[in-house]
Order: structure tokens, then sequence, then C-alpha cells
């Protein structure tokens, strides 16, 4: 009984809470009506709308927070990045379609808010006269002297005050239900009018495929550099020093086959470590290990190589496709290299889960902390590798650490 009061009383307190929410409509929709006169005055509308637009932004941020709280779902904030400058900036908020859909619904509170807060009021005050009527009538000053049609009157009252009490008793009930769906109401419309459009989505969407596009284009052409420097520096230079040393045995050995023994045994060291440099070529282009084994034996082989320990937890039941296999285990090898690395760990801490449509891994280190995506290639080249699969990189690393990088690798389910 008590956790149901205690719930009732949340609830109204949440509908006092967006009553307040509304109450500065009409401060803002007047400082934004009175913007365009007075910017005729020494631009003094720019100053008065960015404030206006800047405090309306703040409260349908708040009201996406407890729509998200009651709804189970989060309510996306629409608003793009604006140029720096305050005239820019009012150009582009007047511009945008979000800032006149948060006012739409911030008038809307107002109206909804001072309603809903009134209902849940008056219904309570109702449900309490009507449950102490019969104590209210009691406590009535009693008439002196005989008069039937006192009398009378009198017996109707004190019938009508019990007959009022199980009318109460449904006032309080009302009273109790009302609020969720009061409050259900307002979330949901904050839901219709603080969130992106179909138009502002589809842009985003668009914009996002886009970055996505040049990044993995750049992570395609850093990769193709760096394998014709490996054959260019490595087993190119090899190859032709087998083809050197196989064309001076050929010319000393008719006159000196001791010598020509040597060069030979020196082309075949030479060919031997060309072949082991094209191993270690392809292994970095796909690990046999996880076209063998999958990316739970290629990050059990990982974890087997690191210098320092490493602990696993790997949910995952089920290969993926090959490009969603490599991307995952080159983020996981490019971050356990990064904590060996730079940070100073003892200890690395990999997860990796199947949720699906999507998995998620989680790189964790007791090193020094500090890590940031602009201050080296590695990091860098992990967000170029997830957003080419639309993917994403959270990065948790305080001065003196820990370190945890989160990532999300979207896949078929």
């Amino acid at each position: 009984m008590g956790w149901r009061f205690a719930r009732g009383a949340r609830e109204s307190g949440q509908l006092l809470v967006g009553a307040v929410i509304g109450l500065p409509a009409p401060f803002l929709l007047a400082m934004i009506l009175l913007s365009v006169p007075t910017s005729l005055v020494a631009g003094l509308g720019v100053v008065v709308f960015g404030v206006a637009g800047s405090l309306l932004r703040r409260l349908a941020n708040v009201q996406r927070d407890r729509a998200a709280a009651l709804l189970g779902r989060p309510v996306e904030r629409p608003y793009p990045d604006y140029p720096e400058g305050l005239l820019p900036r009012a150009r582009a908020l007047v511009s945008d379609t979000s800032t006149w859909r948060d006012l739409a619904w911030l008038v809307s509170q107002f109206g909804l808010g001072i309603a809903g807060l009134a209902a849940g009021l008056g219904l309570w005050l109702a449900a309490v006269e009507c449950l102490t009527a019969p104590l209210l009538r009691a406590l009535l000053p009693a008439r002196t002297g005989f008069d039937p049609a006192v009398l009378e009157f009198t017996g109707r009252s004190t019938l009508l005050g019990w007959l009022l009490v199980p009318v109460g008793a449904g006032l309080a009930f009302l009273a109790y239900r009302l609020p969720r769906h009061l409050l259900s109401g307002q979330a949901r419309l904050a839901a219709t009018l603080l969130r992106p459009t179909s138009a502002a989505q589809l842009s985003a969407r668009v914009d996002r495929l886009t970055a996505t596009r040049a990044a993995a284009v750049d992570a395609s052409a850093a990769e193709l550099r760096r394998i014709e420097r490996d054959l260019h520096d490595g087993a190119q230079m090899r190859l032709v020093a087998v083809r050197m040393n196989i064309g001076m045995a050929q010319d000393v050995l008719d006159a000196d086959p001791a010598t020509a023994r040597a060069l030979m045994a020196e082309a075949s060291a030479s060919a031997g470590s060309a072949l082991t440099e094209l191993r270690d070529l392809v292994r970095g282009i796909h690990p046999p290990m996880l076209a063998d084994r999958g990316l739970v034996g290629a990050a059990q082989a990982l974890a087997l190589s690191s210098s320092i320990p490493v602990e696993l937890d790997l949910r995952l039941d089920r290969r993926l496709t090959a490009p969603v296999e490599s991307a995952a285990y080159f983020v996981l090898a490019e971050s356990m290299v990064n904590a060996i690395r730079h940070s100073g760990a003892t200890r690395i801490q990999v997860a990796v889960a199947d949720h699906g449509h999507f998995l998620s891994l989680a790189v964790h280190d007791n090193g020094r902390g500090g890590a940031h995506a602009g201050r080296g290639t590695g990091l860098r080249g992990i967000q170029r590798r997830l957003s080419a699969f639309d993917g994403s990189l959270r990065i948790s690393s305080p001065t003196g650490g820990p370190t945890t990088l989160e990532m999300e690798l979207p896949c078929a389910p």
C-alpha cells in the first residue's frame, strides 16, 4: 500500500514538474516575437532570439529526457552543428525547423501542463471533500430550538454526506490513475514534436553515409599504401637479392664452386625470409586463424600472443560474415596493441558479445589513461575501420586510468 501511495505522489509531482516546464512559454514566445522588430535596432533582436532559442532548447532537452524515461525509448535530438558567431548561429536557428517545433511543443506543454496539474489536484481535493463529508456535517454547529423543517434538512444532509463517501472513493481512484495517463500523453506529444522529422533523419543518414564512405575510402587507401610499402621494403628487396645471388653463383659456378654454393645458400636464406614476410603480410590482410576458427579462435590467439595477461569474455556462438569478422578482429588487435605499447597496463580485459543486429566489443586496461582519438593514429584507424560499417567507438580514458574502449559493429542477425 505504501509503494502505491509513493507512486501516486511521485506521479503527481511529475505533473507539477510538467506544469513548471511549460510556464516559460508566454515569456519565450514574446521574446521570439519581439526579436523581429528589435532586430532593426542595432541588431538587438539577434541577441534576444539567441537567448530565447537557447532557453527553449534547454527546456526541450529536459522534456526529451523525461519522455525517454516514461516511454522507455530515447527521443533523439535533431539539432545539427551550428556555425560559430552570433549572427550565423541566429540565422541557422531561424532556418532550422526544429526551433519552431520546439516552440510549438512548449506552447502546447504550457496548456497541457497547467490543465493536467489542475485536473490532478482538483480530483484529489474533490475526493477528500467527498470522503470527509460525513465528518464535516457532524462537526457543523447544531441549531437550537425545535423546527421540523430543520430536522428534515439535517437528516437529508447527513444521508447525502454518507452517499458522497463512495463517490469520493471513486474520485480518489481516478485521481490516482489519471496522472500516469496525463504524463504519458505529454511524453507522446514531446516525442512527436521534439524528435527529428523524417526529412531531418534522412538528411542525417545521408551525411553519415557520406562520412562513412569517405572513411572507408581512406581506410582502403591507407591499407593499400601499407601493403605496397611492406612489399617494397621487405619481400621485394629480398627477392631482388635472391636474383642477384643466383646470377653471381651462375657466373662463378665453373671457376669457384665453393663460392657458388655459398651464394646459393645465401639466396636460399633470402628466399625463406621473403616467404616469411609474405606470410606475415597475408596474415595482416586476413589472418588464416580467423578464416579457420572464426573470431573466437582468432581472439584467443591474440590473447595467447600478448606480452601481458589478457582476460577474455567471448559470447559469440555463430560465424559472422567475413568482412565483419575481419573488422572485429583488427579493431581488437589494434586496441590491444595500443594498450600494450602506450598505456603501461599490466592487465587487459576483452569482451565480445553478439546481440543479433550488432556486435559489441570492449577492451579495458588498467594503464595510465589519457587516450584520445586525436592524439594518435591507432584510435583514428579503429574509428575509420568501424565507420566503414556504420559502427561506433566510445572512449573512456581519464588521466591516471583506466581506459575502456566500447565499440559497436552492426551485423546481420
